[in-house]
């Protein structure tokens, strides 16, 4: 059968770039190079594609000397990964590999919102993870929400806000956020995670400089009700019949699980299993499946609740449909808790995506006219 040729893609034009980076090292450092032929696919700030051996560490370093600029091509002809090549003649397409699965490492925008799923799907490429309209719903906050309550699963009260609106009438924006609930107050970029540019606001003053911060990474805004509640996870795996692994809890080493304490102090605690009741436990379980089912998710997500310390309420928070892979990553841990080691988890999120991609080969995209 031969090896299977996996490129690894990270990077990308993302305030989540250096999360990425990071996950794509624990990415290529499990992949068993018995099975699979691994290619590395870094993506710049700007949004160049390189390819190259330690391609990674090239762009963590900030030097991608000796790198190749390459590109996949929209063209269900031509599935592979091409290098772009500099002539006397002009630029050429040089055929590097075929490729037998995509593996996105990108969080954020254009990677983990539908963008990148669109061009591999023009591609007909098998990819892991979700398609389209998974990525682009779980990665919209303000939409997600919606989808969410039209699915009777409850959700945090919020109201959404455009860049716009702040810039031309941020008082008035004040406003509209104090009529939803008293402080303190969440603002978040819709279409963005790893917690970048979230701000806990106590205050009039805090939720001026909060708006301005979250602004500057989405020209849609979410504001929340701020909920003093547990940070319960989840992770799911499969396509049409997915599972939902064990629950795990966050202990934020800080006023909420901000990304410096995801990933710059590694501070926060983890409790694997959450100390939940039996009820309960199942209950956030089916509830993290429906949501997945209810976005069309695929392959892998992530799915973060709270629950409301007061009355004791679950509430969904997000899905993450790229989910970190980091070494204090919760999704692998969940599952190395549920019994699917890291490097088993790989493997099989590489045959949900060539079982998808077999799937969607059924599709007709001829109209056959009957007699």
């Amino acid at each position: 059968m031969g090896k299977k040729r996996i490129a690894v893609i990270f990077g990308g034009r993302s305030g989540e770039h250096e999360v990425s980076l990071t996950s794509a090292r624990s990415v290529l450092s499990i992949l068993d190079r018995e099975k699979y032929e691994v290619f590395e696919v870094g993506i710049t700030h700007e949004g160049a594609w390189l390819t190259g051996a330690q391609a990674r560490e090239k762009l963590e370093k900030g030097d991608p000397e000796g790198l190749t600029p390459c590109t996949i091509l929209p063209d269900p002809s031509k599935p592979a990964l091409y290098a772009l090549r500099v002539t006397d003649y002009g630029t050429i397409l040089e055929h590097l590999t075929d490729i037998d699965v995509i593996f996105p490492v990108l969080h954020g925008t254009f990677g983990e919102d539908g963008t990148m799923q669109g061009l591999l799907e023009l591609a007909d490429l098998a990819y892991v993870g979700a398609g389209v309209t998974g990525s682009s719903v779980g990665m919209d906050k303000g939409v997600f929400k919606d989808v969410m309550r039209a699915n009777s699963i409850p959700v945090v009260e919020s109201v959404l806000v455009l860049r716009s609106e702040i810039e031309k009438d941020i008082e008035g924006v004040i406003r509209r956020a104090e009529a939803l609930a008293p402080y303190p107050l969440f603002v978040k970029p819709a279409n963005l995670g790893s917690s970048v540019g979230i701000s806990k606001c106590n205050n009039r003053s805090d939720l001026a400089e909060g708006l301005m911060e979250a602004a500057a990474y989405d020209r849609r805004i979410l504001i929340e009700r701020g909920v003093e509640a547990r940070e319960i996870e989840v992770s799911v795996l499969g396509n049409d019949a997915p599972e939902a692994s064990v629950p795990g809890e966050i202990l934020p080493s800080r006023e909420f699980y901000s990304y410096e304490s995801k990933y710059v102090d590694g501070t926060s605690g983890l409790l694997i299993p959450a100390p939940l009741p039996e009820e309960t436990g199942a209950e956030i379980r089916r509830m993290a499946v429906t949501a997945y089912k209810a976005i069309d998710c695929a392959g892998m997500a992530r799915v973060d609740f709270f629950l409301e310390k007061s009355s004791g309420r679950i509430m969904l928070n997000e899905v993450n449909t790229i989910p970190g892979f980091t070494s204090i990553s919760m999704y692998p841990r969940l599952w190395e808790a549920s019994g699917l080691p890291y490097a088993a988890l790989v493997d099989r999120l590489i045959e949900l995506a060539l079982e998808r991609k077999a799937d969607r080969d059924r599709t007709e995209h001829r109209f056959r006219r009957t007699a």
